[in-house]
C-alpha cells in the first residue's frame, strides 16, 4: 500500500531545503498518477498548516513540442501559493533563485478568474469567467537530478512549481483576446538574444483550450475542489523550459496580442 503522508513528507522537506533527491516513485515504489494527487493533496494540506495560501494553479506539460523532451505526454497540474506569486512590478524586476532547485524559465499566459468555470465549458463561457488575463514568466524547478522523472513525480512535487513572475494585467473584457489567445507568437531572449521562438497553439490548441482541460479534469477529481473565483491559473509554456542562474536577464517578445512584454533580472 503507498504510504501518502510518507511520499507527501519527503516531497515537501526536498522542496522546502531545493535539495535533489531519487524519484519518489523509485524511492517509494510505483505508485499511480491519482495516487501521485492524493500525494499532492497530503502536501497542500501540510503547506496550509503552517500559513501557506493557494492562490490558484499550475498546468503543467500543456506544451506538446516538450513532451519526448521529458517522456511526460500529457498535461499535470499542482497549486500556485501567496508566497510563490510575485508581481515582477513590484519586484523592481529582480527576482532571487535562492531556494529553488535546478530553477528553468517558462513564459506562459495567466487568467485570473472572477467566476468559476465548469466542466462543458466551450471557450466563449470561459473568457467570460476571466477577470484578466497576463502574461508571465513561471520558474519551475526539480528536485530530480537532471530533470528525471515520472508524470507521478512531478505531481506529487506539486507540478514542478517554484514561483510565478506577473507582467501588466489586462481586462478580459477588453479585446478580441478569442482571437488572439490561439494564435500569437512569441521569443523568448537572454541578454536581448532570441534563444527560443514559441507559438501558442502549441498549447494544446491554446491557453483557453488548457484552461478547459483543467476544468474537465477538476470534474473528475474527487480529491481537490474545483476552480473558484478569484483563483489564478497559469497555463503553461510557450516555448522549451530553459535553465536560469543568478545574473542573467530575460525577456519576452510578443506579436500578435495585445499584452506587454516582460522582463527579470535573476539574483
Amino acid at each position: 500500500m503507498i504510504e501518502i503522508d510518507a511520499i507527501a513528507r519527503a516531497a515537501l522537506e526536498a522542496l522546502d531545503d531545493a535539495r535533489s533527491v531519487a524519484p519518489l516513485t523509485a524511492r517509494f515504489g510505483d505508485f499511480t498518477l491519482n495516487e501521485a494527487y492524493e500525494v499532492l493533496a497530503a502536501v497542500h494540506a501540510r503547506r496550509g498548516a503552517r500559513g501557506e495560501r493557494a492562490a490558484g494553479r499550475k498546468i503543467g506539460f500543456t506544451n506538446r513540442t516538450i513532451w519526448a523532451e521529458y517522456s511526460v505526454y500529457a498535461p499535470i497540474w499542482g497549486y500556485v501559493y501567496d508566497r510563490t506569486v510575485k508581481d515582477i512590478a513590484a519586484l523592481g524586476g529582480v527576482f532571487p533563485l535562492a531556494g529553488l532547485a535546478e530553477p528553468r524559465i517558462e513564459p506562459e499566459i495567466v487568467f485570473g478568474l472572477k467566476a468559476a468555470p465548469e466542466p462543458g465549458m466551450d471557450e466563449a463561457a470561459l473568457l467570460s469567467c476571466v477577470d484578466w488575463v497576463a502574461h508571465g514568466f513561471e520558474i519551475v524547478q526539480s528536485i530530480f537530478p537532471g530533470w528525471r522523472f515520472t508524470p507521478q513525480d512531478a505531481v506529487a512535487a506539486d507540478g514542478l512549481h517554484g514561483a510565478l513572475l506577473l507582467g501588466p494585467r489586462a481586462p478580459a473584457a477588453d479585446g478580441d483576446w478569442l482571437a488572439a489567445l490561439p494564435r500569437f507568437t512569441i521569443e523568448l531572449k537572454r541578454g536581448g538574444a532570441t534563444v527560443e521562438r514559441g507559438n501558442s497553439a502549441d498549447v494544446l490548441g491554446g491557453p483557453l483550450s488548457a484552461l478547459r482541460h483543467l476544468v474537465e479534469l477538476l470534474g473528475r477529481d474527487a480529491v481537490h475542489p474545483p476552480l473558484a473565483a478569484g483563483e489564478i491559473v497559469t497555463t503553461g509554456t510557450l516555448t522549451r523550459a530553459l535553465a536560469v542562474a543568478p545574473g542573467e536577464s530575460w525577456s519576452t517578445k510578443l506579436s500578435g496580442i495585445a499584452l506587454e512584454p516582460i522582463a527579470i533580472r535573476f539574483a
